[in-house]
């Protein structure tokens, strides 16, 4: 993929996969009332510390944690996939190990190391929702946008040689 078409794509993807689990993440956590702007204080405390979390001027500090963290999710599957041809091939099916790898990763080793006192998950329907996050409006478009570009570099590349 040209340079310019990679940074491309991975706006699209964070874009795309970070907005869905944005709101996935303000219907959930407003099911357990918590509002919006809390949920992204929260996101900001992250990286920035417990102080976000009594300081609403910190709300548009976690959008911009949140779609960090995404670019970084993004970008990670979009280099894998031009070196492993499989991950565009089956876009649904390695979108789904993606998208469980990334729970994985944020809820059973991110989340303990910077918050030691919260509980893993335990309770099926928070995990169930977690992983519909993470699979299907995160691992899932990620790969099925990698897959597109990759069947239009393949589509471009057999126009020039024709």
């Amino acid at each position: 993929m040209p340079n310019g078409a990679f940074w491309k794509t991975l706006a699209v993807a964070t874009l795309i996969a970070g907005t869905l689990d944005l709101l996935a993440a303000f219907f959930f956590a407003g099911r357990a009332g918590m509002p919006p702007g809390a949920v992204l204080q929260f996101v900001a405390s992250g990286p920035l510390g417990d102080g976000a979390l009594r300081d609403q001027a910190f709300v548009p500090a976690g959008v911009a944690v949140h779609y960090a963290i995404m670019t970084c999710m993004a970008a990670a599957y979009l280099i894998a996939a031009q070196r492993i041809p499989a991950l565009t091939r089956r876009p649904i099916l390695m979108g789904a190990l993606y998208g469980f790898a990334l729970w994985i990763l944020m809820y059973w080793i991110v989340r303990p190391l910077r918050w030691p006192d919260m509980p893993l998950p335990h309770q099926p329907g928070a995990i169930a929702g977690q992983l519909f996050c993470h699979v299907i409006l995160v691992g899932i478009p990620i790969a099925l946008i990698a897959a597109r570009v990759a069947e239009g570099g393949v589509r471009q590349g057999a126009e020039r040689a024709a």
